[in-house]
């Protein structure tokens, strides 16, 4: 196994905020790794200490190679980073945004650079258009393209596809599995449980730590986390009565069923044993990993009442 990056005790503070806490890194060439946490979690100050745009207060292993965090300007010149907000020039065309990007690269063959980068992404044929003009799934292409012009090794994605529509997430992640399968790896932060199932792998960061890390069915297996789901007429309105039995420790409706949660799966037998009558039926579910984020970020966040306690 060729890791692209291994590194340890990662951290960052900004005045008494521990953004990121001590954690430590290891993923392999050629992966994509979703990278999952709430907002605030120290996802974004994780991927720019990564790429040599913030400099940590703790850290030290290897990113591509290279000595981090020493060799922080050699892993920027092989990285490519998009940022979660388009960042680009409204003002100037689709090409001429591509080309001012390969002269800040201070990249070769300039011409050919973007024309290869316009085919490659699809948009050739709106090379002439401003970027301000395109919707968000075109900006993100857009953008997507920028960052990977100069054939990084890394690509560190920050929420890529926030506000723009099924269909161009769709055709973002192919592009992303495409780019993992020529070797390059890729790290992604997302809100989308869809998008955390289609990477090879997940790391969830609360609070400035790691947390939970392994494919989305080794971390929901991790969980121990019984769901069972109720089904009939409306069912949903069962969460008021069930929310705070023993034993139930997430109740959430998925429109008329209802889903019932937790890790004791006796307790919580016992707790539904009430309602298993008709017009309702119930069947136990797999658990779905944003149950098992829920449960995380409810399980960290109340140690760290207890701790502030």
């Amino acid at each position: 196994m060729t890791l692209a990056i291994d590194v340890r005790d990662l951290s960052k503070r900004f005045g008494t905020l521990e953004a990121v806490n001590h954690i430590a890194i290891q993923i392999e060439q050629g992966h994509i790794t979703g990278f999952l946490g709430p907002n605030g979690s120290g996802k974004t100050t994780t991927l720019r200490m990564l790429c040599g745009l913030l400099t940590p207060d703790s850290g030290e292993g290897q990113v591509l190679g290279l000595d981090f965090p020493r060799e922080a300007e050699a892993i920027k010149r092989q990285t490519g980073y998009m940022t979660q907000h388009f960042s680009l020039y409204d003002d100037l065309t689709i090409e001429e945004n591509l080309t001012f990007i390969a002269r800040v690269y201070s990249l070769d063959h300039v011409r050919r650079r973007v024309t290869d980068t316009l085919q490659k992404l699809g948009l050739a044929e709106r090379r002439k258009q401003l970027a301000g003009q395109l919707s968000g799934g075109w900006k993100q292409r857009l953008a997507l393209a920028a960052a990977v012009m100069h054939e990084p090794k890394l690509l560190l994605l920050d929420e890529p596809t926030a506000g723009v529509d099924p269909q161009a997430r769709r055709d973002f992640w192919a592009e992303i599995h495409q780019f993992a399968e020529d070797g390059m790896t890729v790290l992604v932060s997302t809100h989308y449980m869809d998008e955390a199932e289609r990477c090879h792998e997940i790391a969830y960061i609360f609070n400035g730590e790691l947390i939970a890390r392994g494919t989305a069915g080794d971390v929901i297996k991790q969980s121990r986390l019984v769901t069972f789901e109720a089904q009939g007429p409306r069912a949903d309105r069962l969460a008021g009565d069930i929310a705070d039995r023993p034993g139930v420790e997430m109740v959430a409706p998925f429109g008329a069923a209802l889903h019932v949660s937790g890790t004791d799966r006796t307790s919580l037998e016992a707790a539904i044993e009430p309602f298993r009558h008709e017009p309702w039926h119930w069947t136990e579910v797999p658990a779905s990993l944003e149950d098992v984020f829920i449960q995380l970020m409810r399980e960290n966040g109340g140690q760290k009442a207890q701790m502030a306690a």
